[in-house]
């Protein structure tokens, strides 16, 4: 039996990174799960992974900011899976831009999806665990969620506001046996760091490819950044009865970068 076994859970932004690995190690360990992206193309191939594993996988196509979308996607979900037992608010982007030249646009297309998003995905989702009077919701915060970038002001803002929801979701929900924790890793070699490359060189922060990676990483005790399956073990925790005395928290998962 592994260690969610039963349990359905849904990870937004499973598609690819950190999410795809924690949709993957859940669907490993027994549960229903439900690979939310808003790449048809990259739910659809995470789930067929699962499903071709051994596992039970739903792709689900949603934009986490637009709440029609969102509630149609649990209710999808839910009729699928039977519960709503667990959900990981993971999607999210960046966009990076030198403090005084963040525009209007760039800060409100972060928050809207990295704020907006886990509070939207929280309140639709949240429904189904109140009325069955349990749940775990567990977020992906951020080491910009503990201190600020200036290439990376919106999206820290947006990961401070994560820590934010996850405390206030843990206060509001407590009396429906409902936890909510967050985690937050530092930098970790996904794809979104293959495009912060990019758009870190064009701006001027870097000079050549690799080299933002490279520096964000100098300080990391692991001395190496983080691989998608190093924050699985986490996840696990988190969604399994393990966690069940837990709520409120975000936990540091960044190799040693910032120490609280």
């Amino acid at each position: 039996m592994g260690r969610v076994s039963g349990k359905s859970i849904i990870i937004t932004g499973a598609g690819s990174g950190i999410g795809e690995g924690i949709a993957r190690i859940c669907g490993a360990e027994g549960a229903k799960v439900g690979v939310w992206d808003l790449n048809p193309q990259a739910a659809a191939r995470v789930a067929v992974h699962i499903n071709d594993n051994g596992g039970h996988a739903i792709a689900l196509v949603a934009d986490v900011s637009q709440r029609a979308q969102v509630a149609r996607a649990f209710r999808e979900f839910v009729d699928w899976a039977g519960s709503l037992d667990v959900l990981f608010n993971n999607a999210g982007f960046n966009k990076p831009m030198p403090l005084m030249e963040v525009t209007e646009e760039n800060w409100n297309a972060i928050m809207n999806v990295n704020g907006l998003g886990v509070l939207i995905c929280t309140q639709e989702g949240g429904k189904y665990m109140i009325a069955q009077k349990s749940g775990k919701i567990i977020n992906t915060a951020s080491i910009a969620g503990r201190q600020g970038y200036p290439s990376f002001t919106p999206y820290c803002a947006s990961k401070f506001a994560v820590n934010a929801i996850t405390q206030a979701t843990a206060r509001a929900l407590a009396q429906y046996n409902i936890t909510c924790n967050s985690f937050a890793p530092g930098v970790v070699d996904t794809p979104l760091w293959v495009t912060l490359d990019k758009d870190l060189m064009e701006m001027g922060d870097s000079e050549r490819p690799g080299q933002a990676m490279e520096d964000f990483s100098a300080g990391i005790l692991k001395g190496r950044p983080a691989r998608p399956e190093d924050l699985q073990g986490m996840a696990l925790f988190l969604a399994s009865t393990d966690s069940d005395y837990m709520t409120g928290q975000t936990i540091m998962i960044d190799g040693g970068m910032v120490l609280v």
